[in-house]
C-alpha cells in the first residue's frame, strides 16, 4: 500500500461530512481534487470504502474500520511532529479545554500568557455546562476541564484555581435593606435558574435542599447572560457566581443581598483524568498553570476579595 497522509485526511473529512462538496470546502479543495484523492486512496483496497446511493455517499462498515485506523495513524503523526518540535525547543499542537459556562470569566486569564509564549499551539475550548463538561472529559475527549463541581465516579486529579464564591443577587432597582434575608424569607422570592445539567442550577438546589426552603416560583433561562438580564430587568432573583457580575456591581446595576448561609463557597478546579498521559503541549500547559498561579490571580483577580 502507497497511501498517504494527505488520503487518509481527505478521508476522514468525507466520513465526516458524508459530502464530498463539504469536505472540499473544510479542507479548501476543489469537489474534482477531493474526489481523485477519494478514487486514489480506495484503490488500494479491494473492498469498498464507500457507496453511492442515488446522490447520497455512504460509508460501508469496512469503510468505518478504516477511518479509525486511519485516525490513530494520523493521531500518531501529529504527536510526532509535536515531540519533534518540543525538542527543537519549539512547543506546538493541540490544547483542548471543556469549560463550565460561568469559567469563561477566568479561564482566558490563565491562557493568555502561555498563548503568547508558544505561538504554535492551537487551542480549541469549548464554553458548555457541567454535564457536557463532564461527558468531554470521560470521554477523553479534552485535556482539560474547568467546573466548580467536582464530577461524581471519575477517578481525576486536580489544581484548584480560585474561590467560587456565590451570592444571592438582585437588581439595584429593587427595594432592598441591610438586613439578613432569613430562610423563610429567602422562599418567598422569585427566582430565575440556569437550565438542567449547569453547575450553578446543581448549587442553588443543594442549597435550598439542605436548608429546607422551599422555591415556589420560578424561571429556568439557559446561559448566564440570560439570568444576569432577566434580573436587571425586574424578574427575578438568581445566587451567581461573583466571577460573572464583576461589571454590573461595579456599575451599581446589579446588588448582593445579604442572606442566611450565604455566601456559597466551592473551587474553581482544572481537572484531568487520573493517569491521562499528557501530550508535550498539555504536560506545559500544565507547568505554566503550577508556576504562574498566584501571579495570575493576584494580578486579575484582586477585586475578588473585595467581597
Amino acid at each position: 500500500m502507497n497511501y498517504t497522509l494527505h488520503q487518509l485526511k481527505v478521508f476522514l473529512k468525507i466520513v465526516d461530512f458524508l459530502s464530498i462538496t463539504k469536505a472540499s470546502e473544510e479542507l479548501h479543495l476543489t469537489q474534482p481534487a477531493v474526489s481523485i484523492q477519494l478514487k486514489n486512496f480506495q484503490d488500494q483496497f479491494d473492498i469498498p470504502l464507500t457507496e453511492v446511493i442515488g446522490r447520497r455517499i455512504y460509508i460501508t462498515d469496512f469503510g468505518h474500520e478504516i477511518a479509525k485506523s486511519a485516525q490513530k495513524i494520523l493521531n500518531e503523526a501529529e504527536e510526532i511532529k509535536n515531540k519533534t518540535m518540543a525538542y527543537k525547543g519549539n512547543l506546538t499542537g493541540k490544547l483542548k479545554l471543556s469549560v463550565v459556562s460561568t469559567g469563561k470569566y477566568i479561564m482566558p486569564y490563565f491562557l493568555t500568557e502561555f498563548l503568547e509564549q508558544y505561538q504554535g499551539v492551537n487551542l480549541t475550548m469549548d464554553v458548555t455546562n457541567k454535564k457536557n463538561v463532564v461527558e468531554s472529559l470521560a470521554a477523553n475527549d479534552t485535556d482539560f476541564a474547568l467546573v466548580s463541581i467536582l464530577p461524581d465516579g471519575l477517578k481525576i486529579e486536580k489544581i484548584n484555581l480560585l474561590r467560587n464564591k456565590l451570592y444571592l443577587v438582585g437588581s439595584s432597582k429593587t427595594n432592598g435593606n441591610s438586613k439578613i434575608l432569613s430562610h423563610e424569607q429567602l422562599g418567598s422570592l422569585n427566582y430565575i435558574f440556569r437550565e438542567y445539567g449547569s453547575g450553578t442550577r446543581q448549587t442553588m438546589e443543594n442549597f435550598f435542599e439542605k436548608n429546607g426552603i422551599q422555591i415556589t416560583n420560578k424561571l429556568e433561562l439557559t446561559s448566564n447572560e440570560a439570568v444576569k438580564q432577566a434580573i436587571l430587568a425586574g424578574l427575578g432573583y438568581s445566587i451567581m457566581p461573583l466571577i460573572g457580575i464583576k461589571s454590573e456591581l461595579q456599575n451599581k446595576e446589579l446588588r448582593i443581598i445579604p442572606a442566611k448561609g450565604l455566601p456559597i463557597e466551592t473551587n474553581w478546579s482544572l481537572i484531568w483524568l487520573k493517569d491521562k498521559k499528557h501530550s508535550p503541549t498539555a504536560a506545559a500547559y500544565l507547568d505554566f498553570v503550577n508556576s504562574q498561579k498566584s501571579k495570575i490571580i493576584n494580578e486579575k483577580f484582586s477585586w475578588y476579595e473585595q467581597y
